[in-house]
């Protein structure tokens, strides 16, 4: 799957922005038709614990999957992510299935 990835005012580590690449591509086993992706990745100044944001959106043919994600890392905020939009990428996979 293909990425896009945006670091809002910083720039983020190549390691950083690989770890979720490898993580998202999980998502391929889940459903192949998955066109491509978007993350963006801010920094939250007004919360001190959860100040990493993580947002994703996924493009599947006829819809467009949404989360934003808050956590004290990135890696955190991308696990977590990667958790609700693995059962969001199920849930649209039923749905075609019983259409």
């Amino acid at each position: 799957m293909k990425l896009q990835m945006y670091s809002i005012h910083f720039d983020a580590d190549q390691s950083l922005l690989d770890f979720i690449q490898t993580k998202l591509n999980k998502l391929d086993t889940f459903f192949d038709r998955i066109t491509d992706g978007e993350v963006y990745l801010r920094l939250d100044n007004n919360n001190p614990v959860n100040n990493k944001i993580v947002e994703v959106k996924l493009f599947v043919p006829g819809q467009t999957l949404f989360t934003k994600t808050e956590g004290a890392s990135f890696e955190n905020a991308t696990d977590e992510a990667l958790d609700i939009l693995s059962r969001q990428v199920k849930k649209y996979k039923e749905k075609l299935a019983t259409h």
